[in-house]
């Protein structure tokens, strides 16, 4: 009976952690997660009660880039390793346009940048070039309150607005009864790809919040 039950828990152990410290090494890869975060939504959850400066009036964030994130077809790499000088403050204010605040590009760099095996430089430029490959649909940017709907309609959004990617690549999250953010995944080269089976688990709300621009 011991003789069985041992490879079957070490078999479990391995599977449970597929993104264990021998795969963790910055440059090893096969695809990129490109994360889209509603920051009005983020803002009526966390942002305002932090103060932050991407939730002031009239900033105009809608889709902001929370990040690119190397990922294995199984798991993902992260704070990995890496030789590579850290982005200078003035590298990071760069990317506040897009990511909606300094300190979120920083801890991009630091969590998933790192894992990619670029310098910092070329991380926010390949960041900044996956972000502007993706067409962000403008109907949300003309809602004038906030409204209930399902998050199948935001994937939908999204597939109408590029027509090169197929429902298997994007998928959408909620997070306190809100649409959190949407997740496209990338090849190397930032063309679409499927996503693996641990990044494909769509929200199911059918009543999901979704606020306004502030």
């Amino acid at each position: 009976m011991h003789k069985l039950l041992l490879p079957l828990l070490i078999w479990l152990t391995i599977a449970a952690h597929p993104a264990s410290s021998e795969t963790n090494k910055a440059g090893q890869f096969d695809y990129y997660v490109l994360a889209l975060s509603w920051s009005p939504n983020w803002c009526v959850r966390t942002g305002h009660a932090r103060r932050s400066p991407q939730c002031v009036q009239n900033s105009g964030h809608g889709w902001i880039l929370h990040g690119l994130w190397p990922q294995y077809h199984r798991g993902y790499p992260a704070f990995c390793r890496t030789a590579k000088k850290p982005p200078s403050r003035g590298m990071t204010a760069d990317m506040a346009d897009i990511m909606g605040t300094s300190g979120l590009a920083w801890h991009q760099w630091k969590k998933h940048g790192v894992c990619t095996g670029l310098n910092a430089a070329d991380y926010y430029t390949l960041s900044r070039r996956a972000y502007a490959k993706v067409n962000r649909p403008p109907v949300f940017r003309k809602l004038t309150r906030t409204v209930k709907l399902p998050a199948s309609v935001v994937e939908e959004a999204f597939l109408m607005a590029n027509p090169d990617m197929e429902p298997d690549g994007v998928t959408v999250t909620c997070k306190a009864a809100q649409i959190q953010e949407v997740r496209i995944c990338l090849s190397r080269s930032l063309n679409p790809v499927p996503c693996g089976q641990d990044v494909v688990r769509d929200c199911k709300k059918k009543d999901a919040l979704f606020a306004p621009l502030q």
